[in-house]
């Protein structure tokens, strides 16, 4: 399984990504989710993948490799894309391309074709945003009202980020929920694993701020898990014992 989260605050966007990849229990292996496609002054790029990871790397290899436009003759990449939106439409191309030519040999053994990418970033000229890609290639943006996405096994983290994240919130703390986040996703689920990776890139820079892969053992990761399931513990102490009675008990 897979755990990938994307936050954009007013002060700037986050990534995070697991690299756990399993086929069974006993096969565990790691994968890198978080691909950063950038040219400093002029772009930065953050894709991050779930799903069949034969999938992902067939539509992130044909991203890289680009796709021809057959009305232009270009080759169409994530590098030449004039804006966010037309770059997250050509992730969209290359998943349905994918989906042309392995799909059908899919399905063929029973294998869904799983795939979803959240995608996020600025270009020079444009605003950063951050859109969620979905298996037939349509795809979602965020907004202020809502400014966090994820894919993957998101169940137990999404909480976390639906109760601390706004969209005004310091970008290293929206780094730091979402560890949090992610810490809540690997405590519940042993498919989601360490290590992580992190970017942090803020507006109008058009690279990242922080580039970072946060191995097992960590110190700050490990006293962020430690302090929160302490803090967990005090709030469940602190919090009075509901006064329900059954009105019933003692009688004939």
């Amino acid at each position: 399984m897979t755990y990938c989260c994307g936050i954009l605050v007013r002060e700037g966007l986050v990534m995070i990504a697991d690299t756990r990849t399993n086929a069974g229990l006993d096969n565990i292996s790691i994968f890198r989710k978080l691909h950063i496609f950038r040219k400093p002054g002029e772009r930065i790029l953050a894709l991050a993948s779930a799903g069949n990871l034969a999938i992902t790397q067939s539509v992130i290899s044909t991203l890289t490799e680009g796709l021809t436009n057959a009305e232009t003759g270009e080759t169409e990449t994530l590098m030449n894309a004039p804006t966010m939106f037309q770059a997250a439409q050509r992730i969209g191309k290359a998943i349905r391309t994918v989906n042309a030519t392995e799909g059908e040999a899919l399905r063929s053994e029973d294998i869904n074709f799983d795939v979803s990418f959240l995608f996020g970033g600025q270009i020079k000229g444009s605003r950063m945003r951050l859109f969620m890609i979905y298996p037939a290639g349509n795809f979602i943006e965020c907004t202020t009202d809502t400014p966090s996405l994820q894919i993957g096994e998101h169940k137990y983290g999404k909480p976390v980020l639906d109760r601390a994240i706004s969209y005004d919130v310091n970008v290293y703390d929206a780094l730091k929920i979402g560890l949090i986040s992610m810490d809540s996703t690997m405590r519940s689920n042993l498919g989601v694993g360490m290590p992580l990776d992190i970017m942090i890139a803020k507006p109008d820079v058009c690279d990242a701020d922080l580039v970072h892969r946060i191995e097992a053992g960590e110190p700050y990761f490990h006293d962020l898990r430690s302090r929160w399931s302490a803090a967990l513990r005090a709030a469940q102490e602190n919090i009075p014992r509901p006064p329900y009675k059954d009105t019933k008990a003692g009688t004939a």
